[in-house]
C-alpha cells in the first residue's frame, strides 16, 4: 500500500478539494482551526471543486482550496512548498480579495462575511517562533483588542511539527501528521484510524486509486518541486557567497536578491521545459505578483 505525498499541489487538491472531499475537508478544518462544539463546521460547499484533469502540459495545478461554510464564512486553504519572494504578501492579498469580492456594486457592507486564510507551509515561515501554528487578526497594538474578526490568517509550519506517532494526542496532531507523512507511509497507522475523516483521506490518497496518467502526473509534480528547491538553494547560496565576497552590506543584500531571482528563473525555465503553461508556472512560484522576471 502506498500513498501520495499530500504536500504536493496535485495530491493536496485531490484529497481536500475534489467533488468527494466535503467530509474530509470539514473534518480537517475543524481540527486545524480548532472549531469545536457550537463552533464546529456543520456543512460547507467547496467552491469550484477540483476535477482530476486529463492533463496535458501540467494544466490546472493551482493549489488553493476554497470553501464557504453554512454560516457564510469563507475559507481559503493553501499548501505551499517553496518560500518564494512575495509569498507573505500573496497570502494577505488572496484573503483580502476573497473578502472584497463578496460584494458587487451597490451591495451593503453588512453583507460581508469573515474570511479565514489557512496556509500550510513545508518551510519555516516564522523562524523566530517555535510553535507550528500561528494565528493573525487585525488588532489594536496597545490594548490588543480585535478591530474585527472578519479577516484571519492561520499558518501551520510542517517542519516544526515533529511529534512522533505515539505522541499524537489531538485531532490537530493527527491531521498534520497525515499531511506531512502520508507519502512515506505503507499502511494507515492504528493511531489515525479512528479520527473522523482520516480514513477517507487515506483512501483518496492511495496511489492505487490513480490511473497511470494521474500517477505519472503526481510523480512529475514531486520531481518539479525537488528541482525547484535545488535550483533556488544553489542560486541563493551562490548569491550569498558573492555578497560576502564583496564585503559590503550593499553587496550582501544584492547577492541575496540576485541569488533568489536566479533560482526562480531556473525553476521557471525547468517548468516550461516540461510543458507547463507559463502563467501557471509563475503562479506556482509566486512570480506573478513579486515582480520577478
Amino acid at each position: 500500500m502506498k500513498f501520495l505525498d499530500v504536500t504536493t499541489d496535485y495530491a493536496f487538491k485531490r484529497v481536500f478539494g475534489s467533488e468527494n472531499s466535503k467530509p474530509v475537508l470539514k473534518a480537517f478544518l475543524n481540527a486545524i482551526l480548532e472549531y469545536e462544539g457550537e463552533h464546529a463546521i456543520a456543512d460547507l460547499d467547496i467552491v469550484d471543486p477540483y476535477q482530476v484533469p486529463a492533463i496535458e502540459g501540467m494544466k490546472d495545478t493551482f493549489v488553493d482550496v476554497k470553501a464557504v461554510l453554512a454560516n457564510g464564512k469563507h475559507i481559503i486553504v493553501e499548501m505551499q512548498v517553496l518560500n518564494v519572494p512575495g509569498f507573505e504578501q500573496r497570502v494577505l492579498y488572496n484573503a483580502a480579495k476573497a473578502y472584497a469580492q463578496q460584494l458587487t456594486k451597490g451591495d451593503d457592507y453588512t453583507l460581508l462575511r469573515p474570511v479565514v486564510a489557512l496556509t500550510l507551509t513545508d518551510f519555516d515561515m516564522f523562524p523566530d517562533h517555535a510553535g507550528y501554528l500561528s494565528r493573525f487578526k487585525v488588532m489594536e497594538t496597545q490594548r490588543l483588542t480585535t478591530y474585527t474578526g472578519d479577516l484571519e490568517l492561520v499558518f501551520a509550519e510542517l517542519p516544526k511539527f515533529t511529534k512522533p506517532i505515539e505522541a499524537l494526542t489531538t485531532a490537530t496532531d493527527r491531521w498534520l501528521y497525515f499531511v506531512k507523512h502520508a507519502g512515506s507511509l505503507k499502511m494507515v497507522p492504528e493511531a489515525l484510524r479512528q479520527e473522523p475523516g482520516l480514513a477517507t483521506a487515506f483512501d483518496m490518497a492511495m496511489e492505487s486509486a490513480l490511473s497511470p496518467e494521474e500517477l505519472e502526473q503526481q510523480h512529475k509534480r514531486f520531481d518539479f518541486i525537488r528541482l525547484q528547491r535545488g535550483s533556488m538553494a544553489k542560486a541563493t547560496a551562490d548569491g550569498l557567497a558573492k555578497g560576502r565576497a564583496e564585503g559590503r552590506a550593499e553587496g550582501r543584500a544584492e547577492g541575496r536578491a540576485e541569488g533568489r531571482a536566479e533560482g526562480l528563473r531556473d525553476a521557471l525555465l525547468a517548468l516550461l521545459d516540461h510543458g507547463m503553461d507559463e502563467r501557471e508556472a509563475r503562479h506556482l512560484l509566486g512570480m506573478e505578483r513579486s515582480g520577478a522576471r
